[in-house]
């Protein structure tokens, strides 16, 4: 048998393996907080998904001649997706300028953000401007056309700062189903350089090896190169306290959040015969949503059960008041949240454009024999 040929998308895959095998012993184990065999299952199918992404999005990208990708979908979960949006994005360059041409297909609230030194596969570091549907024109069909990058204009254009690597979309809905889920959905977006120069060569060692080193550092980076959530330093809509949810605030330039959005996360903690009633009021806001995440920031199975509400998936009180009931079954009374059978997981809530002061919703563990209608 013959030794291999050495080349360097040979050493480049090596290196991938030699990662995974890493988070498979560190990541998947005590050092990131998972002790226990579901811990394990759970973990690895994150990896997974993780994998796919970087694939999918990362393996093949090239800012002269990018291509919108799906971020996100129900089988492709990670950094905190969304029942009630479609995220695409697509590789940038501050050396080019480009044309988008998409449509609202029925979105509630849509924008485009930049994110920054990404080209390696990195998580973005921060992001680097947004442009959302109030800002860019859109004709009777829902239509419309925008500039990144190149000579500013007044409007329909979102500049590109040297750091620029990235561009991520955002289309958020408020339908009874769930728009993630729903095959009907198509933004037709398109992204073209204005002067992508001649066709690029064919793939080669080198290219490929890139390639592999992005997928590679996009899984490392949401990995290894995250801290357990119990000993990072969170923002300041990230709670600790189960149960408990901070006041919601915007993010700021936060890496992978939007501008637009005001964010309040808490872990939950219930029992098998409890309940966790969550109560509230929804903002002026152009869009809302309260999603469960598993630790992995990877939402539920909104494909199959009733894991988020968005605005038209609540029924609400005379006095606007919402009471939301995450069980692990159905109590039989309106706005139940699906746990899986899950004791413990995320809360997440989004609001977008928000108007004035948004009420904190607050939340209280009850038995669950003890539910009555609110």
């Amino acid at each position: 048998m013959s030794d291999p040929i050495e080349t360097k998308s040979r050493q480049a895959l090596h290196e991938l393996l030699d990662l995974l095998r890493e988070v498979d012993e560190r990541w998947v184990g005590p050092e990131w907080n998972l002790t226990s065999e579901s811990d394990v299952v759970g973990a690895h199918r994150a990896l997974m998904h993780m994998l796919e992404g970087g694939l999918v999005t990362f393996f093949e990208s090239d800012p002269s001649r990018p291509r919108f990708r799906r971020i996100v979908s129900p089988s492709r979960k990670f950094t905190g997706d969304n029942a009630d949006a479609i995220y695409y994005d697509a590789p940038v360059s501050a050396a080019h300028g480009y044309v988008v041409r998409g449509r609202m297909d029925g979105a509630v609230y849509v924008s485009f953000t930049v994110e920054c030194d990404t080209d390696d596969g990195s998580m973005a570091s921060r992001t680097g401007g947004v442009l959302n549907d109030t800002q860019f024109d859109v004709d009777a069909g829902g239509r419309f056309e925008l500039r990144l990058g190149g000579a500013p204009q007044s409007r329909n254009w979102l500049g590109l700062e040297p750091n620029a690597t990235r561009i991520t979309t955002r289309h958020y809905y408020e339908n009874e189903r769930c728009a993630a889920a729903d095959p009907t959905r198509n933004a037709a977006l398109e992204i073209e350089a204005l002067e992508p120069g001649p066709p690029p060569p064919a793939p080669d060692d080198d290219s490929v090896a890139r390639g592999i080193r992005r997928v590679a550092r996009f899984v490392e980076s949401r990995t290894l190169n995250q801290p357990p959530m119990a000993s990072a330093e969170q923002p300041a809509f990230v709670s600790r306290v189960p149960n408990q949810f901070p006041k919601p605030v915007k993010p700021g330039d936060f890496g992978l959040a939007a501008f637009d959005a005001a964010y309040s996360m808490a872990p939950y903690v219930i029992g098998p015969e409890d309940a966790l009633v969550m109560t509230g009021r929804w903002p002026s806001c152009r869009c809302a949503n309260v999603s469960l995440w598993n630790r992995h920031m990877q939402t539920y199975d909104y494909a199959n059960r009733t894991v988020s509400r968005n605005r038209a998936q609540t029924t609400v009180g005379s006095d606007g008041r919402f009471r939301i009931i995450l069980a692990h079954r159905d109590p039989g009374l309106p706005n139940w949240l699906d746990t899986e059978g899950r004791p413990f997981g995320l809360v997440f809530w989004r609001f977008m454009l928000p108007e004035g002061e948004i009420e904190t919703p607050t939340a209280e563990v009850v038995p669950f024999a003890e539910l009555t209608p609110g």
